[in-house]
């Protein structure tokens, strides 16, 4: 995934957010009446999600943004309603794509139906395009949480794509993407267990759980940490 982000450094900064900037987040959108919960929806979340980021003439770097998600369920079941707030920020029509394909590739890969959910997705930030498809897992897999009932920490992030048999695709700047997730103090990342051919290998950050994946119910089973051995 990568973000096309405004030129002033202010809107820079806003997209690299610590533990401590997620918390100023929240407050500002829960805050807000333009954030109120859309008609249909019963929750919302502030999620996660990893990207790349390039200023003209330098070098991709990695970062940690986020996105806000309303879920509800509805009593009819005429269909998966999805919407993608135009503001403040957007998504590109290939990250809409991706997220929708995401959604109902992993919905059916553990066994369930979207068709009365309704799921509205925005971005928090002023003038950002979210671009790719490396949201769309951490997206998709966190609407299937929502509708469970299940929790996702804060600190736990994912990159990939859902292939169409249920599996987590590759996806680029894998390294980067963890070296962000460190310093925006993610405790456990998800990355697809098949390496991109543009990636090499890399040392995995320090006080970071990295965990590869390679389906649909292992990635879920991780994030919601449901693969975590219980302690007596």
């Amino acid at each position: 995934m990568a973000l096309c982000q405004p030129s002033s450094r202010q809107s820079r900064r806003r997209l690299i957010l610590t533990g401590l900037g997620w918390l100023a987040l929240l407050g500002t959108l829960t805050a807000s009446p333009a954030w109120a919960l859309p008609d249909g929806t019963e929750q919302q979340q502030i999620i996660p999600i990893l990207g790349l980021t390039q200023d003209r003439g330098t070098a991709p770097t990695g970062t940690v943004a986020h996105v806000l998600i309303a879920f509800g369920a509805r009593k009819d079941h005429n269909g998966l309603v999805l919407h993608f707030r135009s503001g403040p920020g957007r998504f590109s029509h290939l990250a809409q794509t991706a997220i929708e394909q995401a959604i109902r590739r992993s919905t059916h890969a553990l066994g369930l139906s979207p068709d009365s959910w309704t799921i509205v997705l925005s971005v928090p930030y002023p003038g950002l395009t979210v671009y790719g498809e490396s949201l769309s897992a951490m997206v998709a897999l966190s609407a299937v949480a929502m509708s469970k009932g299940d929790a996702i920490s804060p600190d736990h992030v994912m990159t990939g794509f859902v292939t169409p048999d249920g599996q987590i695709g590759p996806v680029g700047g894998v390294p980067l993407k963890g070296v962000a997730a460190m310093q925006a103090h993610m405790r456990r990342v998800l990355v697809p267990d098949e390496q991109d051919v543009a990636d090499q290998d890399w040392t995995t950050p320090f006080l970071i759980q990295v965990s590869p994946v390679r389906s649909v119910q292992q990635a879920y089973q991780a994030l919601t940490e449901a693969d975590s051995p219980v302690e007596r």
